[in-house]
């Protein structure tokens, strides 16, 4: 046993400070990047943003609508083959911002190429599991590479550098970070295991770029001011949650309280999503998510405009035109407040 005694940061622990800009307005700030990834070399040029794989948020109602932003959609693995068949044939213009998720079970293993074979435009494939340590996803990474050469494939979760080193040396193009950080996610409660996610990051950003890969800053963000801190402290992409959840696209039912409209949200090893694509929790393990109920937020197209409006905003305080020089533009300051609540929530 050892203790590490370097202090690590969550988004909360840290403001920007602000530089010198020679930009005018929000509207000259360019938030779409071109990436070649390393090892399948897919092209793809958008703005490096993924809603979750989550059922409570990365459905295809969700993707006709961030697609026309250019944003990307982690379609989460409980949709049929068949549904997916309808969703190609009636949306193929979203194709190239949607994300293919799978598990690592030889089931979610041909699952996969079934509905790959749907369409060539499909580019992603997202290899999620919550442990990222495991060698056996080191394997998978390896046996998807060799069965999708020419596809970006993206693994995780991890988040220290030696292990974003092992996926991108085994296969994968985009390794994603993260352990804990989710606003509905009990996982550090639940077994003690986790990594501030600012610190996940930047560790993980510099192992990854080493190498020529890249990075998806999964989980931690509650507002776009969180969006901007992961952008700055090295993401490529970042994965939203909680924050894309609760509105008209994200799925799930509209449940009335007190007059009130909510939507269920809770996280992918919580008891409702195993009680619902498990049969339950096993015997051998615990819950590590919860379920909350949301406040119905309605269409997403406005919170996605609140979200790139707010990136846009931080890269004018620091003199970034473009997302890709945000970090290069990033000085971060420890604060102990992010802001003042004096009068709570805004009604």
């Amino acid at each position: 046993m050892r203790i590490e005694q370097d202090l690590k940061l969550g988004f909360k622990d840290v403001l920007f400070r602000p530089k010198r800009s020679t930009l005018k307005s929000r509207s000259q700030v360019e938030l779409k990047r071109s990436f070649i990834f390393k090892n399948s070399q897919v092209k793809w040029e958008g703005v490096p943003v993924i809603a979750a794989n989550m059922d409570s948020v990365g459905t295809f109602e969700m993707a006709k609508v961030l697609s026309q932003h250019q944003v990307l959609t982690a379609i989460h693995k409980h949709y049929t083959v068949d549904e997916w068949k309808s969703f190609i044939k009636s949306y193929p213009e979203t194709l190239n911002n949607v994300l293919v998720s799978t598990g690592t079970s030889e089931s979610d293993f041909v699952k996969t190429q079934q509905i790959m074979s749907l369409s060539e435009k499909l580019q992603f494939i997202c290899i999620d599991i919550a442990n990222g340590y495991s060698e056996h996803l080191v394997e998978f990474v390896s046996k998807m590479r060799e069965t999708f050469p020419n596809k970006a494939i993206i693994a995780g979760n991890v988040v220290t550098g030696d292990m974003v080193e092992e996926l991108i040396l085994a296969g994968a193009d985009i390794v994603k970070v993260g352990i804990g950080p989710g606003s509905v996610c009990t996982t550090r409660v639940k077994t003690g295991v986790g990594y501030p996610q600012l610190s996940a990051i930047i560790e993980c950003a510099d192992a990854a770029h080493g190498l020529g890969g890249s990075i998806i800053g999964d989980g931690g963000c509650s507002c776009a001011g969180d969006v901007s801190k992961a952008f700055g402290g090295g993401a490529d992409f970042v994965m939203l949650g909680g924050m894309l959840a609760g509105h008209t696209e994200s799925g799930g039912e509209i449940i009335f309280q007190n007059d009130k409209k909510f939507m269920q949200f809770y996280g992918m090893s919580s008891q409702s999503a195993m009680d619902k694509h498990a049969g339950g929790v096993a015997n051998y393990r615990a819950s590590e998510g919860k379920t909350v109920l949301l406040p119905y937020r309605g269409p997403v197209e406005n919170t996605i405009q609140d979200i790139l409006g707010g990136v846009r905003s931080t890269c004018t305080y620091v003199g970034a035109a473009r997302l890709k020089e945000l970090t290069k533009r990033t000085t971060f300051i420890r604060v102990q407040e992010q802001e003042n609540n004096v009068y709570g929530k805004e009604i």
